[in-house]
């Protein structure tokens, strides 16, 4: 598990790097023929990491509510972000990731619901979901790789 941590990591240093290279206008941009941004896929990553670690082993996830309900899957953007929330998903993109590592390694993933993701695969335990969760920020990476030729 250690290198499918370190996978998140490495990939969410080069989502900060979007976030630090891109002015709030280019994030919340939404070019023609698409129905989100790059500040959405962004933030949409932090929320799904979250559900599939924390809400489906019963636990409390560290993001707001209206974080939870802005990025959910069938979401798309409503509103511009502020400079405040791209601040705040810089540092979310790091501590949730330390938190669930060490929530991980101190065994707090013990009662996981079983789910099948609307892609088809099923989650049964806290190491599938973080392997899953690799796969699907890899697949929002690209779409964020898109998106920046437009913006």
């Amino acid at each position: 598990m250690k290198t499918a941590f370190k996978v998140t990591r490495d990939s969410r240093q080069l989502l900060l790097l979007f976030l630090e290279k891109y002015s709030l206008a280019q994030l919340n941009k939404i070019p023609e023929g698409f129905n989100n941004n790059i500040i959405w896929n962004i933030g949409h990553i932090i929320v799904i990491q979250q559900r599939i670690a924390y809400t489906l082993s019963g636990l409390p996830i560290m993001i707001s509510d209206e974080m939870a309900n802005m990025y959910m899957k069938d979401t798309k953007p409503e509103r511009d972000v502020t400079a405040e929330e791209v601040e705040e998903m810089k540092t979310l993109l790091f501590t949730t990731l330390d938190k669930t590592e060490e929530d991980f390694k101190n065994g707090l993933f013990v009662n996981y619901k079983e789910h099948t993701t609307s892609m088809g695969f099923t989650l049964t335990n806290i190491t599938n979901a973080v392997q899953f969760n690799n796969y699907h920020e890899g697949l929002h990476l690209g779409v964020i790789m898109s998106l920046r030729k437009l913006v």
